[in-house]
């Protein structure tokens, strides 16, 4: 855990635990596990950014520090769909379920992001989502084979955090595509960054929000409500 708040600044590590007092408050008995899940998360940013870091520091795309804006970008969607799941409680709407798949497929959207981002950057061969161009490694927009496929196994990891799920094999499908397309989502706005349109934290902001959005629209097709 140390080191995972050695990628945060101080007002991050401030942010963040904001942010996980929230999501233990608003998520009444499934705070721990939306808390778990976050952690999870940084955890996994963490050992993702330190992955081939010397060569990320020569490729002048390792980020070593990050703020509150950062957390704010990634957490805001998590900690509004906990917000859902306590009002889901308090009025007795039955939508504990499809709240809870909608939580983990923000995060897994963020974690896919995040793992596309720091692998993909390392693919020689990236392409802009929207105009299929040759682009540099890192640039805003810009998808990879080793991208996509590391944000489908983040997508994947956070997914397993709902193993004792009942129906797990469904919900993990959920979660998994709307990690991936909340990461493609990310990519989209990343495209308009570029074009000065937007910044980072938008597009991580869209991203999380489309894990989720998508996660909704599946479920709803799958158990028809």
């Amino acid at each position: 855990m140390n080191k995972t708040f050695l990628t945060l600044d101080s007002r991050g590590m401030i942010s963040a635990l904001a942010v996980g007092t929230m999501l233990v408050v608003f998520g009444g008995n499934m705070g721990l596990f939306f808390l778990f899940v976050m952690i999870l998360f940084l955890l996994l940013s963490a050992m993702v950014t330190d992955f081939r870091k010397e060569l990320k520091k020569k490729m002048k795309t390792y980020e070593e520090k990050r703020g509150w804006r950062n957390v704010a970008a990634n957490a805001a969607v998590p900690v509004l769909v906990a917000f859902a799941y306590y009002l889901n409680y308090f009025f007795s709407l039955g939508l504990s379920s499809l709240i809870v798949i909608a939580y983990v497929s923000s995060v897994a959207a963020i974690t896919a992001d995040k793992f596309s981002s720091e692998i993909g950057v390392l693919d020689r061969g990236p392409i802009m989502l929207l105009t299929f161009k040759r682009a540099k490694p890192g640039t805003s927009g810009a998808v990879s084979v080793a991208g996509l496929t590391a944000g489908v196994f983040a997508s994947l990891l956070i997914g397993l955090s709902l193993l004792e799920y009942r129906g797990f094999a469904a919900v993990l499908l959920i979660v998994v595509i709307s990690g991936i397309l909340g990461d493609i989502v990310d990519s989209v706005f990343g495209y308009f960054e570029e074009k000065g349109i937007g910044n980072k934290y938008t597009s991580n902001f869209a991203c999380a929000l489309g894990g989720a959005l998508i996660s909704v629209a599946l479920f709803a097709i799958i158990y028809g409500i």
